[in-house]
This record gives C-alpha cells, structure tokens and sequence, in this order.
C-alpha cells in the first residue's frame, strides 16, 4: 500500500498546484482543475479497491479497521463535493475549495497509511 500513497501524495499534489495556479491567475475552474479533481477521485476508488484486495488476501491493518475505511469513505465524499461545486459555482473561489479538498484527501491518505501500517 505504499506505492498506493505515494502515487495519491504527487495526484492531490498535482491537484493542489492547479486549483492554486488557477486561483491566482483569477481564471475560472477550467477543465484542468475539474479533471485534476476527477482524477483524485477515481483515484480514491481504486485505492479502495486495491485496499480490499489486499484484506481479501491477508494482509492485516494495523490500526482499527472501522477507522481507515471511515477516512476512506469520508475521502471518496469530499472529491465530488468539490467537484460539484466547481461545476456550479463558475468563481475563481471554485479553485480554491478543489485546492482544499485536494489538500485534506491528502491529509486524509497520510493518516490511511499511518493506520494501515500502524
């Protein structure tokens, strides 16, 4: 599950650059920002996967299992918020909450791996 995290640390990395780039340069959320977005959380779903199958072959969590597919559930929630807010809210403020959630998945995947390694 390492490479899992570090492959999600440079994606919400990514993320975060383009909402900040974009919100600097005052420009609407454009299809790079949505898309870093998107890619966040379909990232987010195969990380899921990938954490199930790893169970389903006997790898073993660490830390409390209810609480690393809480923080799994609750990251897979926040991606599409933003999403949908960037799609509905045509702002250069749209930017910077794809900026934030991109940040806190992040903070979010740090903690996952902490628990999944213990």
């Amino acid at each position: 599950m390492e490479l899992f995290y570090i492959i999600g640390a440079i994606l919400c990395g990514i993320a975060v650059l383009l909402g900040v780039v974009a919100a600097i340069m005052r420009t609407y959320p454009d299809d790079f920002a949505i898309i870093g977005m998107g890619v966040v959380e379909l990232y987010l779903v195969v990380y899921g996967i990938a954490a199930g199958v790893h169970l389903a072959n006997g790898d073993v969590i660490q830390g409390e299992f209810w609480e690393f597919w809480g923080y799994l559930l609750t990251a897979l929630f926040i991606a599409p918020l933003a999403f949908w807010w960037a799609l509905a809210d045509k702002t250069r403020w749209s930017n910077i909450i794809m900026a934030a959630a991109s940040g806190t998945v992040f903070v979010m995947l740090f903690r996952m791996n902490q628990i999944w390694y213990g």
